[in-house]
């Protein structure tokens, strides 16, 4: 029996960069989410996430932000190996993988929404007024969820 999840989170991605649909597509529908360049957001995937928190994948920076897909972590936090490849876009000059900077998770695809759940209509519920992704001048690409707020936004859909 699968045990319930211990966490939940929103990350974002650019869908020009890596969207929902990407995910689906790739084999076994998992992915490694590398090339975090946040501290804060960096600490959740090294410390706080683990294996079975589900995910809401949102798709920022687009015409239409919101809400997507879900996914779940199935590998925990471990060394972002973008930061070590000079030609790749993520590379750090100042990581060093003795002692890594930078962090990723492996994340598996669990499901596409049947509508995106804006962002115009997620700062509409008075519900979700404590929401990080909702309050003004929030840049984190991963943030914590609760689970009142993550069964709320479900029921959106």
């Amino acid at each position: 029996m699968k045990k319930p999840p211990q966490n939940y989170w929103l990350m974002k991605s650019e869908p020009d960069s890596f969207s929902i649909a990407d995910l689906s597509k790739r084999l076994h529908q998992t992915e490694h989410w590398d090339g975090v360049r946040n501290y804060q957001a960096r600490n959740m995937m090294r410390d706080d996430m683990k294996v079975g928190d589900q995910i809401f994948f949102y798709h920022s920076n687009c015409d239409v932000p919101g809400i997507v897909g879900i996914m779940e972590v199935v590998k925990e936090g471990y060394p972002d190996f973008s930061a070590f490849d000079p030609d790749d876009h993520h590379f750090d000059p100042k990581s060093d993988a003795a002692n890594p900077r930078w962090i990723m998770v492996d994340v598996k695809y669990v499901k596409t929404l049947s509508r995106t759940i804006t962002l115009r209509e997620l700062k509409a519920k008075t519900e979700l007024t404590d929401l990080a992704l909702v309050r003004r001048g929030n840049r984190l690409s991963i943030m914590p969820i609760s689970q009142q707020h993550w069964d709320f936004i479900l029921a959106l859909e």
